[in-house]
Formats: C-alpha cells, sequence, structure tokens
C-alpha cells in the first residue's frame, strides 16, 4: 500500500440555499477555503420536489474562476453573455471558464419529474485571473466510459484513466475529473499525481477509501485525501458511486465574494462596481 493516500478528512454535505431559492447540499465551500486549493465548492442540486430546484440561478455574474456543471438527471438551460444558450441534460457537462467575467443563468428543468447533478468550482490563478471567457458544452455520448477491471466502470470527463482521456482538456489547475461505479464488494486503486489536491463525493451506496477500513462513507460524504500516489476504495455490498476531483494547488490568496473569486479586497470591490456600471463584460467576451 505504499503511496495510498489516507482519509485525510470526511465531510458530510450541509443543506443550504443557493441562487432565487434553490435548495441543495454543500460538500464544501466558503468555509474550508484553502483546504481544497484549487476546488472551491461542490454542491449537490440532486433533489426531489421540484419546489426545491425550479426557482434556478437567474443572470448572475462570474469573474476569476471556472464552474462546472455534471448532470446526472433532468435538464439545466443555460444563457450566456457570450450568446450560448443551449440545454445540458442526464450525463453531459457544462465547464464554463468565467476569466475576466460573464454573466449567465441556469434554470433547472426536470424530465419525467426528476433533477440533479452537482457543481463545483475552480480557482483560476493570479496570472490567468482575467483570461478570455470560454465555454465547453460536452453530451454524455462523447464521454468516454472504461472498465479497468470486473465491475469498476469509469466515466472520463477530463484526465486519462487506461490511456483513454476525457473530452475537457487545456484546463488551468491540471484537473481529473472521473465518476466511477463500483459493484458489490469490489477494490479498486487510481493514481493521483503527488502533490495535487484530491477529493471524492460518494453519490450512492457505500464503501472505504481506507485500506484499515477505519472509516467507511456513505451518499452525501465527500473525502479530503492526504498526499500519495494513489487512492484506493473498497465498496460494500450495496456497491458504490462516486466522483473523483484532483488539481493543482495554486497557493495564492483567495478573497471571495458571492460569484466572483480574485486575490485581493480591492479586486473584488472593482469587480462589483464594474457590474454595477455595466463595464462588467470585457469587450469581445
Amino acid at each position: 500500500m505504499t503511496g495510498v493516500r489516507g482519509t485525510g478528512r470526511i465531510l458530510r454535505a450541509y443543506a443550504t440555499v443557493e441562487g432565487a431559492g434553490v435548495r441543495l447540499h454543500r460538500a464544501f465551500g466558503t468555509y474550508e477555503v484553502p483546504q481544497f486549493d484549487p476546488f472551491l465548492l461542490l454542491d449537490d442540486f440532486r433533489a426531489q420536489k421540484p419546489e426545491e430546484y425550479l426557482p434556478g440561478f437567474p443572470w448572475h455574474p462570474h469573474r476569476g474562476i471556472e464552474t462546472v456543471t455534471y448532470m446526472l438527471e433532468g435538464a439545466v438551460e443555460h444563457g450566456d453573455s457570450m450568446g450560448n444558450a443551449g440545454t445540458i441534460g442526464a450525463g453531459d457537462v457544462q465547464w464554463m471558464t468565467a476569466g475576466s467575467g460573464i454573466i449567465h443563468q441556469e434554470m433547472p428543468k426536470p424530465v419525467n419529474g426528476r433533477m440533479g447533478g452537482f457543481q463545483f468550482w475552480v480557482n483560476l490563478p493570479r496570472v490567468h485571473k482575467m483570461m478570455d471567457p470560454r465555454y465547453q458544452e460536452i453530451g454524455s455520448s462523447h464521454i468516454p466510459t472504461v472498465s479497468p477491471r470486473a465491475n469498476v466502470y469509469v466515466r472520463i470527463i477530463c484526465g486519462s484513466v487506461n490511456g483513454i482521456t476525457g473530452p475537457v482538456q487545456d484546463i488551468m489547475a491540471d484537473p481529473q475529473f472521473i465518476d466511477v461505479t463500483l459493484g458489490p464488494d469490489t477494490f479498486f486503486t487510481h493514481p493521483v499525481k503527488e502533490k495535487y489536491t484530491a477529493v471524492a463525493y460518494v453519490i450512492g451506496g457505500e464503501g472505504t477509501f481506507d485500506p484499515e477500513e477505519g472509516h467507511h462513507v456513505h451518499n452525501l460524504d465527500a473525502v479530503l485525501f492526504d498526499d500519495g500516489s494513489s487512492i484506493w476504495v473498497r465498496s460494500f455490498e450495496k456497491g458504490m458511486r462516486f466522483i473523483l476531483l484532483s488539481g493543482n494547488p495554486i497557493g495564492e490568496p483567495v478573497a471571495w465574494r458571492g460569484p466572483i473569486v480574485m486575490n485581493t479586497r480591492e479586486e473584488l470591490r472593482q469587480a462589483f462596481r464594474e457590474y454595477e456600471d455595466g463595464t462588467f463584460v470585457r469587450k469581445g467576451s
């Protein structure tokens, strides 16, 4: 087990409200900065009742970050100040680099009464905070699935598994984002670059990321790993599904207010002044 990452922290996602009144669970966010660097936030908006998600996320700004939305069920309608508009559905991914500034909206739409997915934010380093915004929308059919061993299925959104690379590439934090499903009583190991932050979020079943099996995890549990070169996981009798994120820490000051993340308080004040006076979105973006 040399190089296997320990389970440094296990956090339970907590209920919160965002947007125009969307009820969701937050695995980590403002309070945990900078422990998850370069990741800032992970929200779980799986819901059973339409009133929990239909208010949506009307027009709002972002600057200095990337937002990533991954759908399991239902759909989200997107529109932004770059002229992008569309709908992402089950299995689709939206990777938006806000950079110097973008204004967008995300409005959930149930399909057969079902809705659910995740959004996480990735910080941008100072040198790229004001880069040109960009938008990537990847349909489910373009996301490869591999089976490294029996009863293990891995969807690769970003990064590589067994020589297969996901469709989201050229991202600043050199992230990996995979969706892993394990059958009952199944072992799996996966390499992660040393010194990179790694976090798993459990979305079904139960199991352990601890070779000594001292820590059991379930739906809504987030695991922040210690350093090492790989993660080890074993599912229990119900199997387990989780998403795994890893990325290169930035190690810079974080000044965060609402949807904007910069390095200093003055940069935050400038961003909100520009939003109020209509100069937030730069020419050409």
